[in-house]
């Protein structure tokens, strides 16, 4: 009887990865801003050192209208400190080789369907999302 017994670390990461995507995902939704993390982009951010650096490569990736009128600091820091004030933990980086932190930026500026957090259904709906 081959019962799947899943470890303490995993279902701790895993927490920790809803956690991390929830206090993003409200921060955004706080500030207005019209986009939303899964799981594959937080981690595709991970190989990257510092929350802000991370905040502000998929802002230059996925959203750089916005800095016409914000810089990528005065973004990165006002969305970090929204994520921190409901969860302050950073997500540990995943340290990569260089082709695969390379990698990981041209996933995220290719693109995907970015899914809604479960925490997302007590958010109101923004337009456009």
């Amino acid at each position: 009887m081959g019962h799947s017994r899943v470890s303490a670390p995993e279902t701790e990461r895993d927490q920790d990865m809803q956690a991390q995507l929830c206090a993003y995902n409200t921060a955004f939704a706080e500030l207005g801003l019209r986009f939303r993390w899964d799981e594959r982009t937080l981690t595709s951010l991970a190989t990257i050192d510092g929350e802000r650096e991370r905040i502000a490569a998929y802002i230059e990736a996925h959203h750089a209208h916005l800095l016409k009128a914000y810089s990528a600091e005065f973004l990165s820091q006002a969305i970090l400190e929204k994520k921190n004030a409901r969860y302050p933990v950073c997500l540990a980086t995943r340290r990569e080789s260089a082709a695969s932190v390379n990698n990981a930026l041209h996933l995220l500026r290719a693109g995907s369907q970015w899914e809604r957090s479960s925490c997302d259904s007590d958010l109101p709906a923004l337009a456009g999302v």
